[in-house]
């Protein structure tokens, strides 16, 4: 199961361009073109994850190898 991106994690992960790239969507699940409301899916399934009570998780850092196109496909 891919890890959901809180809402705030998805703006930090747009490219200089405004869009994502094709690895970051496939990593949180989101298939290649996103289908339209892509962003809102994840908010809502995030959002249901949360209702157990636990707290969100910590932003997990870029790998240090990971360079990063820049594709825009917003």
């Amino acid at each position: 199961m891919p890890d959901l991106p809180s809402p705030e994690e998805v703006e930090a992960a747009r490219t200089p361009a405004g869009g994502w790239k094709r690895d970051q969507l496939a990593a949180w699940g989101v298939a290649w073109p996103p289908p339209k409301g892509w962003k809102d899916e994840l908010t809502e399934r995030w959002k249901a994850a949360r209702q157990d009570g636990a707290p969100p998780p910590l932003p997990s850092p870029a790998p240090a190898d990971f360079a990063q196109e820049t594709l825009d496909f917003g």
